[in-house]
């Protein structure tokens, strides 16, 4: 045999290989070109004025769906009350895997107008930021979610698994409307293995990316109420019932109150790999949280210097409004506070509000609980899927730096909804700094236009990992 053809078989053998390869690779998008679309999205989404309440959400839900129209992407809006708009889209896969949800949604909270710099539903970018209501919570999730979707289908992406677009209306104070609309009367159109959501974030500091923070659980918000009773007179005697000082003190012993530490998977493993990459003295704290002999004097350590984490560790209580009275001149006859309270996962809540009424220790002052809402305690998302290691291949490729980190979210999101019908939810957000997210829900609310970049690039290639045909997800 001539040896020839043993090389030329070789170099065809290669050659086909190549352009196998070529033909499997998804093409990559222009994301220099995609920025600046998403930022076009995110600052005509800010001029959407959503603000819950009312919501209005409709007017957002139809202003994204005329980008998908203009694609030819199919795309409905489904609403309970009118004007209270979901909207979903889907582009469809070969079935060999089941779907994949990109969620965001669609209402913001309001504002206190003249505590802003900037007219906040302007759209405003200046400094390197877009400045707006919703700029981060999130209508810069929802931007980033339909470029995403936008790209897949200009690009033809062969896919394994249908990708759903859900933009919903009420997270922020109805979800009747929303998520619990979609899930129980349109279960079918989002049902899905995995879902991308709010809740994280890449956390830059000192213009690094430290950690790609990936929230798998949340607590459960549910106010607890407390009320003095005493007799109501006139204001030039003072009584000794007078339910505002009894009020007041309950109030001020719960306020001085730290809960007791308990971690659970996702915070042990979010301290754990946190310490791993921290300075010295800010690992020493995450290293001796449980530690028989340092652990209170750590956890009142990082009480002090990072109120994030230290709410990260324990059930919270943060008291939030107080009514009484209605003239300067009468004691009323009773008193209110609302303790905004927001659970571990796994708190016995009844068990829970004894602690509270023994802590208090007044008959005088009732200790009430609110009627539990949607968001109903449930099992965290894993951290063996192939979502989660698609997350922490895209880290490791875009910040090799840093690392990924599981994160209880403190908050509270429309995942807890999706987790308790068993989806694998996670939820992920911009590249933002403490400043940065100290502003959400606050004034002059922003988001960074660079690490919008990222952060798009982070969500394509995520999804190609877990949804596209031949992805590393496996």
């Amino acid at each position: 045999m001539s040896p020839v053809r043993p090389r030329f078989a070789w170099f065809m053998m290669v050659l086909l290989s190549a352009l196998w390869n070529a033909a499997a690779a998804p093409a990559t998008p222009d994301f220099d070109s995609a920025h600046e679309e998403t930022l076009k999205i995110l600052t005509g989404f800010i001029r959407v004025d959503t603000v819950n309440p009312p919501g209005n959400e409709s007017r957002g839900a139809e202003y994204l769906k005329r980008f998908l129209d203009a694609e030819g992407i199919p795309s409905e809006i489904l609403a309970l009350e009118a004007g209270r708009g979901n909207l979903v889209a889907r582009l469809k896969g070969s079935g060999r895997k089941k779907p994949l949800l990109l969620m965001a949604h669609l209402d913001v909270v309001g504002v206190e107008r003249e505590k802003w710099t900037v007219d906040p539903f302007a759209g405003v970018i200046k400094d390197g930021y877009v400045y707006g209501r919703g700029a981060s919570d999130d209508k810069g999730m929802g931007a980033v979610c339909l470029e995403v979707l936008l790209l897949l289908h200009r690009l033809k992406v062969p896919l394994d698994r249908d990708v759903i677009f859900l933009a919903e209306a009420g997270e922020e104070s109805s979800t009747y409307v929303g998520i619990d609309f979609m899930a129980g009367k349109h279960w079918e159109k989002i049902e899905s293995e995995f879902a991308l959501n709010e809740g994280g974030r890449i956390y830059e500091k000192e213009g690094k990316v430290q950690y790609v923070g990936v929230a798998t659980t949340e607590k459960v918000p549910r106010p607890v109420f407390l009320t003095a009773r005493g007799v109501s007179g006139h204001g030039s005697k003072p009584r000794l019932d007078n339910p505002i000082v009894r009020l007041a003190a309950a109030v001020a012993r719960v306020g001085q109150w730290q809960p007791p530490m308990r971690l659970n998977e996702t915070t042990r493993a979010f301290f754990k790999r946190l310490a791993a990459i921290s300075p010295p003295e800010e690992a020493f704290l995450f290293q001796h949280l449980e530690d028989p002999a340092l652990g209170l004097m750590v956890q009142e350590k990082l009480r002090v210097t990072n109120i994030g984490y230290n709410s990260m560790l324990r059930t919270s209580i943060s008291p939030t409004v107080f009514k009484a009275g209605f003239r300067n001149n009468v004691i009323p006859g009773d008193a209110t506070a609302t303790l905004d309270v927001r659970w571990l996962p796994d708190e016995d809540q009844e068990a829970f509000a004894q602690v509270l009424r023994r802590l208090i220790d007044d008959p005088a002052v009732e200790v009430a609980m609110a009627e539990t809402g949607g968001r109903k305690p449930s099992p965290p998302s894993r951290l063996d899927t192939e979502l989660f290691r698609a997350l922490e291949r895209v880290q490791q490729r875009m910040f090799p730096e840093a690392a990924t980190l599981p994160v209880m979210l403190t908050g509270a999101t429309d995942s807890a909804q999706l987790r308790a019908k068993g989806v694998q939810v996670y939820g992920i957000g911009n590249v933002s700094t403490e400043e940065d997210s100290a502003r959400v829900h606050g004034n002059d609310e922003r988001t960074s236009v660079a690490g919008l970049r990222k952060f798009l690039e982070f969500v394509w290639w995520t999804v190609i990992d877990v949804a596209g045909a031949g992805g590393t997800g496996r």
